[in-house]
């Protein structure tokens, strides 16, 4: 019998050594699920290959693409498609998911 798995996301960010250095919180056959910390520093522009999401636990990221920039608060997701171009503006911190294809690399 297989057993389920619980991951308290906030203490595992809190306890990573650095921010924006994610880890992986669990894996699934086609998805792996990350957690960062967020510290008021921006983080550089990139662009992937697949759909990315990107879900607020806590805190605020500030997200920009294009010409524009827009705040995602705690309980809201951002899905960002493939090639589109995006990096988060400083005034960013908290506790962010990051769900990607497994064959990222994450």
């Amino acid at each position: 019998m297989s057993e389920m798995q619980r991951v308290d996301l906030l203490p595992l960010a809190a306890a990573l050594p650095e921010a924006w250095r994610s880890t992986v919180a669990a894996r699934l056959p086609c998805m792996a699920v990350k957690v960062l910390r967020m510290d008021d520093a921006a983080y550089p522009e990139e662009v992937h290959d697949y759909e990315e999401a990107l879900l607020v636990l806590e805190g605020c990221m500030r997200l920009q693409w294009s010409d524009r920039t827009e705040s995602f608060h705690a309980g809201e997701l951002c899905v960002v498609p493939p090639g589109l171009a995006h990096a988060v503006a400083p005034g960013s911190q908290g506790t962010l998911l990051i769900l990607e294809p497994a064959s990222a690399g994450g």
